[in-house]
């Protein structure tokens, strides 16, 4: 975890530099919806010269850069570099560097990091999870109609937006409101902060929710896919809510999804 937190300070810095003249940056289009910053690449290099340094054997799974597998095949550091980049683009200050470690298939620790604000929200398995040097503990509240719930919107070529309408109308119906950071990472994080009473999304990276799956688990959250099913990581569809919360979520997506 000191690995992790030092290097995520450490390429924050030129991050938040490069948001303050983000009228200059160089951008690329990387396909619909989806663009690439040269913030985002050199952060994502900055980050991995820092890890391998720390450690040369692990391997890499990143957004901007290709898999590498290290010489300790058993261990790897998944990462993005700017969560919400188009927030980044756009001068809102809602992003994150996220970084999670993967061992075995599992993630044994994760942190995601707001560089503006300086919230450093990072877990370990069977530790807990953390804001900077305060203990988290997902929402108590066990009634929709006091819930704020978390959400990703889909954008220009998102697949299934009908489906999503569907489901977004049916949890809009019940909940005391709903919000779209638009940086998944982030989302849940506040999930486990007990700022946000769940999250659901669907089309996501590993890399998106690598270190905030961990987060919102060890700060007592359910964690499932959103048709309740298991380990969300790959899956790209997540559901998290303490566990009131989460039950009613789900049923209220099923029902959606049959009545669609």
């Amino acid at each position: 975890m000191n690995v992790m937190q030092l290097a995520a300070r450490k390429v924050s810095r030129r991050l938040v530099r490069d948001f303050g003249e983000v009228e200059n940056l160089q951008v690329s289009r990387k396909g619909p919806g989806d663009f690439v910053t040269a913030a985002d690449v050199r952060t994502d290099e900055k980050l991995r010269d820092a890890l391998q340094q720390a450690r040369p054997n692990f391997g890499f799974l990143t957004e901007e850069g290709k898999d590498i597998v290290g010489q300790d095949e058993t261990r790897r550091w998944i990462i993005d570099p700017i969560d919400g980049t188009m927030n980044f683009m756009h001068g809102t200050p809602v992003f994150s560097i996220s970084i999670a470690l993967e061992e075995a298939g599992e993630v044994t620790a994760g942190l995601v990091y707001a560089p503006v604000s300086d919230e450093m929200f990072w877990a370990e398995k069977g530790q807990g999870a953390y804001l900077n040097d305060r203990r988290l503990r997902v929402a108590t509240r066990r009634h929709m109609g006091d819930t704020v719930i978390g959400t990703g919107m889909p954008h220009m070529g998102s697949p299934d937006t009908t489906g999503y309408l569907a489901e977004l109308g049916a949890v809009m119906a019940e909940c005391g409101g709903i919000r779209c950071l638009g940086a998944a990472s982030l989302d849940l994080a506040y999930v486990a902060a007990g700022r946000f009473d769940g999250f659901w999304d669907t089309g996501l990276a590993p890399w998106d929710i690598a270190a905030g799956l961990l987060l919102a688990r060890e700060a007592g959250a359910t964690v499932s896919r959103t048709d309740g099913g298991g380990n969300p990581l790959y899956a790209g569809d997540v559901l998290v809510a303490n566990e009131a919360i989460h039950s009613r979520m789900l049923r209220l997506i099923r029902h959606s999804r049959r009545a669609e």
